[in-house]
C-alpha cells in the first residue's frame, strides 16, 4: 500500500538545501519517492519576490533528474515570527492498513497571459484537481481536506507580449485574480460550487463564494499550476492524518483547536505541519475592532495578515515553522481562511515514544 511521509526542514536562506541534502545522505529521504515540496521563503510575497524562484532553482539543482515530476510550491513572506522552512512529501510502499493521509500531485499546462483570472483558468485548475484526486485514490471529494496550488501572475513583459488583452494591466492585482480563479477551480472540482456560480463569482468578485479547502499562492516563477491534494483514504497506510478547519476571522483559533481535538493532538498524535491562508478583512474590522492593515501604504495588507495569523496560530500550537500564505480570495470567508493540519499517530509502529 502507498504510505505518505513528510519532513519539515528549516532553511537559513531561500537557496539553503543543506537540510534536504543531509536527509538524502542519511537515507531518511528518498528523492525518487518525492511527490511535492512546499516551502516558506523570506521575500515580500509580492510580484517581485524572486526568493520563490531562487528556492525552486536550488531545489532542482539539488535533486537533479528526481525533480522532474515534483510539485514545488514556494510561498513568499515570513513576516513576524514565521520561520522559513520546507515540507517534503514522499510516497513509499509498505504493508499496512488504512485509512491514512493520501496525496496526489500534478502540474498543468502553461496558461496564456490573457487566460489568467478567467473562467479558462478555473476549468484548467478544476481538471487538474480532479486528476490529482483520482491519482491519490481518494474515494470521494468529502475525504479531501486541502488543495494547495501555485498559480501564475502577470508581469509587464507578459502583458506587453500577450496576443490578447489581459484581464488587468496591474501586476499586483493579477496575483489576486489568479489566486481567486484557482480557488474557484478547486471549489468547482470539490463540488462546493457549480460552474455558473464560479464564473459569476469571479466576474463580480463576490467574496461570499469561497472554498473551505483551497489554498492558492501566485508567483512569477511559472505560467502553469503546481497542484497538491491532501486527503484521507483507506487505500493508504501509515501514521499520518490530515484534517482541516476554517478560520472565520484572523483570530479564530477555536476552529483550529477543534480540528486538533478531532485528531487527538497531544494525546495519541503529534502535530507535524500546519498550512493556513490569511487575508485582511475588507470591512476594516475584526470582531468589531478597527484594524489598519488596508490603510498602510508602506506594507501590503497581505504581509500584515500573514504576521497576525502566524502569531495567533504560533501561540496556539507552540511553533513558528508554519506555512501561512497571504491573499485568500475565495479561500474561506472574508478576513478568514482554510487551515490544514497534518498529525502523526504515536505508537503506530509499536514505539513507546
Amino acid at each position: 500500500m502507498p504510505r505518505a511521509r513528510i519532513h519539515v526542514i528549516p532553511t537559513s536562506a531561500p537557496d539553503d538545501v543543506s537540510g534536504l541534502q543531509q536527509l538524502i545522505a542519511t537515507g531518511a529521504l528518498d528523492p525518487t519517492c518525492l511527490r511535492a515540496i512546499l516551502g516558506k521563503t523570506e521575500g515580500n510575497g509580492c510580484v517581485n519576490d524572486f526568493t520563490r524562484a531562487f528556492a525552486v532553482s536550488a531545489l532542482k539543482m539539488c535533486l537533479g533528474p528526481a525533480a522532474e515530476n515534483v510539485t514545488m510550491v514556494m510561498s513568499g513572506g515570513t513576516e513576524g515570527g514565521l520561520s522559513p522552512h520546507l515540507v517534503t512529501f514522499e510516497v513509499l510502499e509498505e504493508e499496512g492498513t488504512g485509512p491514512a493521509l493520501a496525496l496526489g500531485a500534478t502540474i498543468t499546462r502553461d496558461l496564456l497571459p490573457h487566460e489568467i483570472g478567467t473562467f479558462a483558468q478555473i476549468t484548467c485548475v478544476a481538471e487538474a484537481v480532479r486528476s490529482a484526486i483520482q491519482t491519490a485514490g481518494i474515494a470521494t471529494t468529502s475525504d479531501v481536506h486541502f488543495v494547495q496550488i501555485k498559480c501564475p501572475l502577470l508581469t509587464s513583459a507578459r502583458i506587453a507580449t500577450s496576443p490578447k488583452a489581459t484581464q488587468t494591466r496591474d501586476t499586483l492585482k493579477s496575483m489576486g485574480l489568479s489566486r481567486g480563479a484557482s480557488a474557484l477551480g478547486i471549489a468547482l472540482a470539490l463540488g462546493e460550487v457549480d460552474a455558473a456560480t464560479a464564473e459569476r463569482a469571479l466576474a463580480e468578485e463576490d467574496k461570499s463564494v469561497w472554498s473551505r479547502r483551497a489554498s492558492t499562492s501566485a508567483g512569477v516563477e511559472l505560467m502553469g499550476h503546481e497542484v497538491l491534494v491532501l486527503g484521507m483514504s483507506p487505500a493508504w497506510s501509515g501514521p499520518l492524518l490530515v484534517d482541516h478547519a476554517v478560520m472565520m476571522d484572523a483570530i479564530d483559533t477555536a476552529s483550529v483547536r477543534a480540528a486538533m481535538a478531532r485528531m487527538d493532538v497531544g494525546r495519541s498524535s503529534v502535530l507535524r505541519a500546519l498550512f493556513a491562508k490569511a487575508e485582511a478583512s475588507s470591512g476594516g474590522l475584526i470582531r468589531g475592532a478597527r484594524h489598519t492593515m488596508l490603510n498602510d501604504s508602506d506594507i501590503s495588507s497581505t504581509r500584515h495578515a500573514r504576521a497576525m495569523v502566524g502569531g495567533a496560530l504560533g501561540g496556539l500550537v507552540g511553533r513558528a515553522d508554519l506555512y501561512v500564505s497571504g491573499g485568500a480570495e475565495h479561500q474561506g470567508p472574508d478576513g478568514g481562511g482554510p487551515v490544514a493540519l497534518i498529525a502523526e499517530r504515536t505508537g503506530f509502529y509499536g514505539d513507546t515514544e
